[in-house]
């Protein structure tokens, strides 16, 4: 909807023209019923390559995991917050975290039944292959290669895969922005493609027409990336100016708002609001049978030489389908006899771990 103001204080023909493009460019998130995607969001997702909704995760999760996170980050216009202006949380907010509320939003049961629909494939054969809390601040970008205060458009497969995304039907993993600030505080929106067809020629396979891709060197500033190419790869900047930035929508989310995207779609991050920190959790979780996915992070297992022993008891509370996400076998699984049942059950007694389902599935 366009907005007019009139009297002393009204924008000319131009300023008007440009908020109706930029309001007619939003992605409002959709608002959902009892906590889950249905048909259209699983659509959009397949056809389009991202679903975004409100509505997914109680409140209350929402509110502990953004309290903790702030509760630890810098403040904006700080000496420290420059440490954190980058990817990720420096291994603090990595699954699993000592802060509950993290480790119950990366484990929500809505969003593993909405990861569930998506994919098609049972929570037992998903695993999860990133989860971390990143902040990014406003107002203190740098202008090298690496800045992300606004980024170019890119997809994500070449730091989650060796290999590249299948043909766009048959999906790997579900990547996953959920949003702990609200995007009119903090701007920062996400921009990202929607994809239109088989024939839309900003998806015609295969997706190289970005830095970090074959010979091109990786570079993360929008300004950069595209200045490195209109010199050195024309024909792409060229590609990139018509078929990705001029037909970005974007996201414009609110606390609690979660964008389910893909490996293979065209996306981008926009710069933070002066003075403002947008805080955000991203998850990845892809098929089971997909080992050529990388887990982002140094290893679920690393955790364990923690002396908090966060993991340990993790493991131990977890439900089945919830271990499985991790690589833990379901029961029934051909790694489990009475000894290995045995075995795993000394290692995490102590924490109180209940191995009867995996017993009993013995034999069936």
């Amino acid at each position: 909807m366009l907005t007019l103001v009139f009297g002393k204080n009204a924008p000319g023909r131009e300023q008007r023209k440009y908020m109706q493009e930029s309001n007619e460019r939003r992605l409002e998130p959709a608002q959902l019923v009892n906590n889950r995607i249905g048909a259209e969001q699983i659509i959009g997702w397949r056809k389009q390559g991202y679903a975004f909704v409100d509505g997914l995760i109680p409140t209350e999760l929402i509110e502990r995991a953004e309290a903790d996170a702030l509760a630890f980050f810098p403040k904006p216009q700080t000496p420290e917050a420059k440490h954190f202006n980058t990817f990720g949380s420096g291994q603090n907010f990595v699954f699993p975290s000592r802060s509950s509320a993290i480790n119950e939003l990366t484990m929500a049961a809505e969003l593993l039944e909405a990861v569930s629909a998506l994919l098609g494939q049972p929570i037992s054969e998903l695993r999860l292959s990133q989860s971390d809390v990143w902040p990014k601040y406003g107002g203190d970008s740098v202008t090298d290669r690496e800045d992300w205060a606004e980024q170019r458009m890119h997809c994500d497969y070449p730091n989650h895969t060796l290999l590249h995304p299948p043909h766009w039907d048959s999906p790997e993993a579900v990547e996953i922005i959920i949003y702990l600030s609200d995007s009119e505080e903090c701007g920062g929106a996400t921009a990202l493609v929607p994809r239109q067809g088989a024939d839309d020629p900003a998806y015609m396979w295969p997706i190289f027409n970005m830095p970090g891709v074959q010979d091109r060197p990786y570079i993360n500033s929008r300004v950069a990336a595209e200045k490195y190419l209109e010199k050195d790869h024309p024909d792409i900047a060229e590609f990139r100016a018509a078929n990705l930035y001029s037909r970005e929508r974007v996201a414009r989310y609110r606390r609690g708002s979660v964008l389910f995207y893909r490996h293979d779609t065209w996306h981008r991050g926009r710069p933070v609001n002066d003075g403002r920190c947008r805080i955000v959790q991203n998850v990845t979780f892809k098929k089971a049978d997909s080992e050529w996915l990388n887990v982002l992070h140094p290893g679920w297992c690393w955790s364990m030489y923690e002396k908090h022993q966060t993991m340990e008891r993790w493991i131990a509370q977890a439900t089945k389908e919830q271990r499985a996400l991790l690589g833990f076998p379901m029961p029934g699984h051909k790694y489990w006899s009475a000894e290995t049942v045995s075995a795993v059950e000394s290692r995490y007694l102590a924490f109180g771990i209940d191995m009867s389902p995996y017993r009993d599935a013995l034999g069936t």
